[in-house]
């Protein structure tokens, strides 16, 4: 707020030095500009927060101004098209391109450095196949042994963000794009809305730690309400959040000003204050119970399919989980693995930063568990890590998951200029905010067909690497696909840099 005010102020003393200055004398034009300049001063002088301020009156709030407006500044005119963070302009203009259904493809030759360290790429074929003779099967179907409702999803979804989080029209954007584009939007732990139901896109419902839409007394498992929104036709799947790439280990954060009494009522909790979830689970406590709680909810919701999602913290945690499967004969349909980098919601900058595995080392250690534990036919895995390209999912299911879900990229899909404002409630584009005046801008229509044009475009990419490579089963992706720079004149497979157990994706349960 304090660097809109700052802008704001700015322009309205530019503004009215300009318009004075058309009708005043120059004797009142020159009183009109020192008397606010000599007020500011004054303040300036005996306010005591600010020392810059108080010891360069008036020029000192330049300061103030130029660092409010900086990361504008970076973005537009300073960084380079491959310089921005976290997602850099290529990124970004690739999904709003796909997202507005208007050419996409690049002048010139490509402007990523392909001799700097942590280039990738994958190999085409001398064979390649063409995509008028062969099609790619881009969807998976979802449910182990004791699943009575298995589901058939697209390998690319929509990631957790709540309503919260998200405004009402952005969640009704999202879902629309789904239901238009055939693929399923996941709730995020904020509960379900009736704006996640109006528009009949499949959704996978996510239960954090703070249970809400499921909640009971005491922060505490309700399994009647949970079965009662279970039981939702356009619910094809739940998902158990353990923690995420964000904070990992931290519990999630609605800040006051987003708590708004709707979102309260959806939640079963107290408007206008902060919400801090636990950052563990109250209705298990250990491996065996946690497997008996996975049961539960599938026999609750009617045998659809239940995994859960996690950021890898220690693994031996991790072990301990695949061998309570196996000591009780219980198992998640899937298991999410989100990365350490961070994602949409607000989170403390060390958690982000410093706490939980990277993404693609979190994927690698999963697969290989479960195939050391022999769970990997029975389990599906989904994978979600800044995925925004058809290259992104191929690297991801060559690393060993099944399908993907993304965040950023369909928040951009939307609109979103990565304003990085989504923890203030001052989203300029409406969707990371509960600010109505800013909401309003977002036209729901509109932004239905961007989500799932941005989805086809993706989708078609997939095919189409994959096809390039030679290959005709999205299966058949391996990490030695993958080739990554070490050094200028050093190049590894992933399957150099992650050694992968003998395992025959094409084996697997479908």
């Amino acid at each position: 707020m304090v660097r809109n005010a700052f802008i704001i102020i700015s322009l309205i003393l530019i503004t009215t030095i300009v318009c004075v200055s058309l009708f005043v004398s120059p004797i009142w034009w020159a009183f009109i500009i020192i008397g606010p300049l000599v007020v500011v001063g004054l303040y300036d002088i005996f306010q005591t927060k600010h020392a810059i301020r108080r010891n360069f009156p008036v020029i000192g709030n330049f300061r103030y101004i130029l660092e409010s407006i900086r990361p504008e500044i970076m973005q537009y005119f300073v960084e380079t098209d491959t310089e921005g963070r976290p997602f850099d302009r290529i990124e970004r203009s690739l999904i709003y391109r796909r997202a507005k259904n208007v050419t996409e493809t690049s002048p010139f030759g490509t402007q990523e450095n392909t001799y700097q360290d942590g280039y990738e790429w994958i190999n085409h074929s001398m064979y390649a196949k063409s995509h008028h003779d062969y099609h790619i099967d881009t969807r998976v179907t979802i449910g182990g042994k004791d699943c009575l409702q298995p589901y058939s999803a697209s390998i690319l979804n929509i990631s957790a963000m709540s309503f919260g989080s998200l405004s009402d029209r952005a969640v009704l954007s999202l879902n629309g794009g789904a239901k238009l584009g055939n693929f399923a939007h996941n709730t995020g732990e904020g509960g379900v809305s009736h704006y996640h139901l109006e528009n009949g896109g499949d959704l996978i419902w996510q239960v954090g730690t703070g249970y809400f839409g499921c909640r009971g007394d005491n922060c505490t498992f309700s399994p009647e309400k949970f079965k009662v929104t279970a039981s939702t036709e356009s619910i094809k799947m739940i998902e158990i959040k353990l923690s995420q790439g964000a904070k990992p280990g931290h519990g999630g954060i609605l800040p006051a000003e987003k708590n708004t009494p709707e979102i309260a009522k959806i939640r079963g909790i107290e408007p206008g204050v902060d919400v801090n979830s636990p950052p563990a689970h109250s209705a298990f406590s250990n491996p065996i119970e946690f497997m008996q709680f996975i049961k539960q909810v599938r026999d609750l919701s009617g045998g659809k399919p239940v995994g859960f999602k996690l950021c890898v913290g220690v693994k031996r945690e991790f072990e301990e989980l695949c061998e309570a499967m196996i000591n009780t004969g219980i198992t998640p349909d899937y298991i999410a693995v989100d990365g350490g980098e961070g994602g949409t919601g607000a989170a403390p900058v060390e958690f982000a930063d410093s706490v939980g595995t990277p993404f693609l080392d979190g994927l690698a250690f999963v697969h290989d568990t479960l195939i050391k534990y022999n769970l990997r036919k029975e389990i599906k895995v989904s994978a979600s890590g800044k995925i925004v390209s058809g290259f992104h999912i191929v690297r991801a299911l060559a690393m060993g998951a099944d399908f993907c879900q993304s965040a950023r990229a369909m928040m951009m899909s939307l609109g979103c200029i990565q304003a990085l404002l989504c923890n203030t409630n001052t989203c300029p584009v409406g969707i990371a905010t509960q600010n109505q005046n800013l909401i309003k801008g977002l036209n729901v229509a509109d932004k239905t067909v961007r989500v799932a044009s941005y989805h086809k475009k993706t989708m078609d990419s997939f095919q189409e690497i994959v096809l390039a490579a030679g290959l005709t089963d999205k299966n058949e992706l391996m990490r030695a696909h993958i080739n990554h720079r070490i050094e200028s004149n050093i190049i590894k497979t992933y399957e150099d840099m992650y050694p992968s157990l003998a395992y025959d994706k094409t084996q697997m349960v479908k």
